[in-house]
């Protein structure tokens, strides 16, 4: 089917027109949606970011496609939500890497390359070990370079990445954050006569509590007394006390880079033909010694990382493409990560694939009419089992279904968010029938798949 869809594309009469926008696609990982301060937060700031929001819009009903980070990245690369992406987990493959997507698995970067993009991804992939059928050169990435699998992305003083299938080594001392930014700039310069689609889902704030110390010492003033505290992967890294510091650090770190790849925009002359998106894989962690609740990291709402709760899956989402979308507007359109696929095959003028559970909010940013989802949907196998469903005319109610990997029936709470964004008040037992539809929708959003299964299916 594959092999199909990039034929159909090629044979397509359409041409690469010098004016095709250019596409940079951020992802920060475990970032919530409080972590940014154009969306409230207050012990740091991200500047760059704010400008993106300032010169763009900003949405504020997107979330994610999944609560962790593999599932979330097979969303974006297929358009497809966790009940019919191929990867739906953190699934591990031994020694390196996690489960791979398929080799016939359809993804963004094969429709944007089929209609001559160039396609770069920089940073965690987690969708396949290398030299197999879901390592990104095998999935319409011309080059690849960062960390292939997830679990050596824990560090950011790794002992090797991977430049597409090259193990390239370390010395445990690199931070290579800056090191994959540098590269993702120099892939520009390379392809700035081309239209090219760059992936940059780069890992902060996930895992350790790891930046260099420049970035990291004006908040040891700031936040002094977390000083004796040591995170827990504080070990594999110089600078292993106050994670305060360090993760306000390694946001500062990051909006920084996000600064160089604007200026660099300018500087080619690039700046009013890209289209700039970011956004985030889930919900804040509690990993490495990150205190989510001292920095609001969810931004008030309900829940973390690993949660279906909004907490754990609202996201920021801000696009800024100069000339096209009005600067400093706020969407409430709500949307998901499944909708990425079908909205950048619009801007880049190539076919959407039939089947997609996304829909593309392309209006939404040209300020016309947007179609709306029906429902969100959310499944995920972890912790005994979870489902959740966004819903309504409005998509004022959310259904979230818990302990049920072995209890497909298993109880269903409702939540009406457009008075009770925190999900505090269960109100299942008022409105019947509404958990009617819910268990409806529940089946018709879910298809089996061999590698990713409730027990109830097994």
């Amino acid at each position: 089917m594959k092999q199909i869809l990039l034929l159909l594309i090629l044979l397509a009469p359409a041409l690469v027109h010098a004016d095709k926008p250019n596409i940079i696609y951020i992802l920060l990982d475990d970032a919530g949606y409080g972590d940014l301060s154009c969306y409230g937060q207050k012990k740091f700031t991200t500047p760059n970011v704010d400008r993106l929001a300032k010169e763009g819009m900003k949405f504020t009903q997107h979330y994610s496609g999944s609560t962790v980070c593999a599932p979330t990245r097979s969303v974006l690369m297929t358009g497809l939500h966790t009940g019919h992406t191929p990867s739906r987990g953190n699934r591990e493959h031994k020694p390196v890497g996690q489960f791979p997507i398929p080799e016939d698995t359809f993804t963004i970067a094969e429709a944007l390359k089929a209609k001559g993009y160039a396609t770069g991804a920089f940073g965690k992939w987690g969708l396949g070990f290398p030299g197999s059928e879901g390592d990104p050169t095998n999935q319409g990435f011309d080059r690849f370079f960062g960390w292939n699998c997830q679990r050596n992305a824990h560090t950011y003083y790794p002992k090797w990445l991977y430049d597409g299938t090259k193990k390239v080594e370390f010395d445990g001392k690199t931070y290579v954050h800056s090191l994959i930014m540098d590269e993702s700039l120099k892939w520009i310069r390379e392809n700035k006569d081309k239209p090219f689609f760059l992936y940059l889902p780069i890992a902060i704030p996930h895992a350790a509590m790891h930046v260099p110390e420049k970035y990291a010492a004006p908040f040891r003033k700031k936040f002094p007394q977390f000083e004796e505290k040591v995170g827990r992967y504080g070990n594999n890294t110089p600078h292993k006390k106050n994670p305060a510091a360090q993760f306000a650090g390694m946001m500062t770190v990051m909006d920084e880079g996000v600064g160089q790849l604007m200026n660099l925009l300018k500087e080619l002359n690039l700046d009013d033909n890209t289209v700039v998106m970011f956004s985030s894989d889930n919900g804040p962690h509690k990993e490495g010694g990150h205190m989510p609740d001292f920095f609001n990291s969810n931004g008030g709402l309900r829940g973390y990382k690993r949660s279906l709760t909004e907490g754990g899956i609202r996201a920021p989402l801000i696009v800024r493409w100069p000339g096209k979308v009005k600067p400093g507007t706020i969407s409430n359109h709500i949307s998901a990560h499944w909708d990425l696929f079908p909205t950048l095959c619009e801007i880049a003028d190539a076919s959407i694939p039939e089947g997609l559970d996304g829909i593309s909010h392309l209006p939404e940013l040209l300020g016309k009419d947007q179609r709306k989802h029906e429902y969100l949907y959310w499944e995920f196998m972890e912790r005994g089992g979870k489902r959740a469903l966004r819903f309504g005319e409005k998509g004022e109610w959310k259904a979230l279904q818990l302990k049920m990997s072995k209890n497909k029936n298993a109880p269903i709470a409702l939540y009406h968010l457009a008075e009770d964004p925190q999900e505090k008040n269960d109100v299942a037992n008022h409105h019947p029938e509404l958990i009617k539809y819910v268990k409806k929708t529940f089946d018709k959003a879910h298809t089996k798949n061999p590698h990713f299964q409730f027990q109830w299916e097994k």
